[in-house]
């Protein structure tokens, strides 16, 4: 299928010629490559605007040297700029968890790291704020949504105040933006300047030296306060998290300095229409024009890919979705999901096969309270933790009603699941046997139609301290779904593969836990590919565990592998199965008071009678998530 200019969001001068625009309302600058497609940030805000009938456009991945031409090029918008950083945090995007340079950029052309620099928000905010000073700068995504308070930055190994003390720009929208985009555009025509930005938009965050608190709201501890007590930067956290997740949220007020940083509470969750509306906008679905012939990479990987839901009430430790998104879940109908599929069919490299139909997670799609007025008041971060609610609706019927009816299209050889699957909430014993019975029917159609050979889950480690820190489920449901999946195998004589996936170096975790976690998977045949070590990324309760030493919601201390060294040593018992490691490991195996399982790690060690000197065994401590 082939696309004219006119189909996108105009990028240039000669573009919005084209339309026959002199100007724009809205000039959008992303650090992503434009890739015109409902899984990108900064294309779902431009089409959100364009449909209520503004004129935008979109530059992407602006040169910030020199003479700053491509801030220039499109001059001055009639209402304001917007700034979309990306799909992810720029500085997860660029570096590993050892401060490394990724081998690629997965947002930008060919792979290409030179196109978007760190921090891009500060950056494009500060350039643009020279060239324009009167035009107003909203700040979105992900890297300004999870900086809008007091955070960890863990490149820089500091404490960082909210965004717009670095950033010169007027308002942060977080979150997933259409509602508060849509509502700020209207209050900007309608004819509010700079010096009159509305400050009532839910969902946004402003700067002010007057914060007029009332005593519904949230004061939480000063920024200078969190830079000398850790404990209490761990106790603003609570707060925030809380109130990330909450129905009907109260404002957080935050002092800085002189200024005070207002959060106003979200909006509510869209509503199936609402976000089917999102979905049905005339996106092309591909990359622009002006990529003709190159790779996007994080385009190649969803390009034949449907999102059915937003929101996960999950609540790993280490994720930032229900930060961003939220825990509710807002389903799109079955029609609007077909009517995607069918679009997909239509594309020039289709062959038959959808790569994902899955969200957050895999399996949550329909899912919500019984009782609506319990979720109204419920602050827990989780729905499935440390114990799946009872008020939790678990019925899978709603998503085996989508899969069937996607796979009873024509053009469908096969849809895949490559989204995360929950195996807890399937595994999970309700008092309804209809929905039990929709669990275990729907379990065995993931495992016979939609597993293209292995199936990714991530139980994420083998201890239940741990675990129950990530707030996620014993590893002994892990042996029980991988049991079922075996059995279910060999009934359809299928030759399948389960991918589990686990993290290193998280809160909590010590070198013997690894330890263990390397024997419990050996044991299990495995040898561990899809493995990671822990990154601090803002605006997570366990980034806020690692920098504080605080578990937030106990004020119980939590201790961390921080160094290199801390962190390779944790990593390296992943690699048992490698000759150039063992040794390394059991001479941490002798080191930490581990020597009964080098046997089962390096069966091939010498064995000795008498073993060395060795550290006390560190005790292991009480119990209490890419976007990954």
């Amino acid at each position: 299928m082939s696309y004219q200019l006119t189909d996108f969001l105009p990028t240039t001068k000669k573009e919005m010629e084209l339309r026959g625009w002199e100007e724009a309302d809205i000039i959008l600058f992303s650090a992503d490559a434009y890739v015109d497609h409902p899984s990108f940030g900064a294309a779902v805000i431009g089409r959100t605007l364009e449909a209520q009938g503004y004129r935008v456009a979109i530059v992407p991945q602006p040169d910030w040297h020199g003479d700053y031409r491509d801030f220039r090029k499109l001059g001055r918008p009639r209402l304001f700029f917007g700034i979309a950083p990306g799909c992810m945090d720029s500085m997860v995007n660029k570096y590993t968890a050892n401060r490394r340079l990724r081998s690629e950029d997965a947002y930008s052309p060919d792979g290409r790291h030179d196109m978007r620099p760190e921090y891009p928000t500060v950056v494009y905010s500060s350039i643009l704020r020279q060239l324009y000073p009167d035009v107003p700068i909203i700040l979105g995504g992900i890297e300004a949504s999870l900086r809008r308070l007091t955070h960890y930055d863990y490149w820089q190994d500091r404490l960082r105040p909210c965004i717009l003390c670095d950033a010169p720009a007027d308002l942060i929208i977080y979150g997933m933006g259409e509602k508060p985009i849509t509502e700020l555009a209207r209050r900007m025509s309608d004819g509010a300047t700079r010096d009159s930005i509305p400050h009532d938009i839910p969902q946004t965050v402003f700067l002010t030296s007057n914060p007029e608190a009332t005593d519904d709201d949230i004061v939480l501890n000063s920024h200078e306060l969190c830079m000398q007590d850790k404990r209490a930067q761990a106790e603003n956290f609570r707060h925030i998290e809380e109130q990330s997740n909450m129905m009907h949220a109260r404002r957080l007020i935050q002092q800085v300095g002189r200024q005070y940083v207002v959060v106003n509470p979200p909006f509510p969750p869209m509503t199936t229409s609402e976000l089917d509306a999102c979905y049905d906008l005339p996106y092309t679905r591909v990359p622009h024009i002006k990529y003709k012939g190159k790779r996007i990479p994080a385009y190649e990987m969803i390009r034949h890919s449907v999102n059915i839901h937003r929101g996960c009430f999950g609540g790993c430790a280490f994720c930032t979705i229900s930060a961003h998104q939220g825990k509710f879940i807002t389903c799109r109908s079955k029609e609007s999901i077909l009517k995607e599929v069918r679009q997909v069919t239509q594309m020039d490299d289709y062959k038959g096969y959808l790569s994902d139909l899955g969200g957050p997670s895999a399996n949550m799609y329909g899912m919500h309270g019984h009782n609506l007025n319990i979720c109204e008041k419920c602050k827990r971060p989780s729905c499935i933790h440390p114990k799946i609610c009872p008020n939790l609706n678990t019925d899978h019927t709603k998503l085996l009603e989508v899969y069937r009816a996607v796979d009873a299209l024509p053009e469908v050889k096969k849809s895949f699941i490559g989204s995360g699957v929950r195996y807890d909430l399937l595994l999970h014993k309700s008092k309804d046997e209809q929905v039990n019975h929709a669990a275990m029917d729907y379990t065995r159609e993931l495992i016979t139609r939609h597993v293209s050979g292995r199936l990714k889950v991530a139980p994420e480690h083998t201890s239940d301290h741990v675990l129950m820190l990530m707030r996620k489920p014993s590893f002994q449901q892990f042996y029980e779904f991988k049991r079922l999946f075996d059995r279910i195998c060999r009934e359809e004589h299928l030759h399948q593969q389960i991918i589990p996936y686990f993290i290193s170096s998280h809160p909590g975790c010590t070198e013997a836990d690894m330890a263990e976690l390397a024997v419990l998977t050996k044991r299990l045949d495995f040898q561990l590919e899809q493995v990671q070590d822990f990154t601090p990324t803002p605006m997570t309760v366990a980034t806020e565990m690692w920098y504080t030493g605080y578990d937030p919601y106990t004020l119980q201390p939590v201790k961390s592998a921080k160094s290199q060294q801390e962190k390779l040593a944790q990593r390296q018992f992943f690699f048992w199965y490698k000759p150039e490691e063992r040794r390394h490991i059991e001479q941490s195996l002798r080191r930490i008071g581990r020597a009964d399982l080098i046997q089962e790690l390096c069966p091939h060690a010498n064995p000795r009678t008498t073993a060395r000197p060795q550290e006390p065994r560190e005790e292991k401590r009480g119990r209490h998530r890419r976007h990954r």
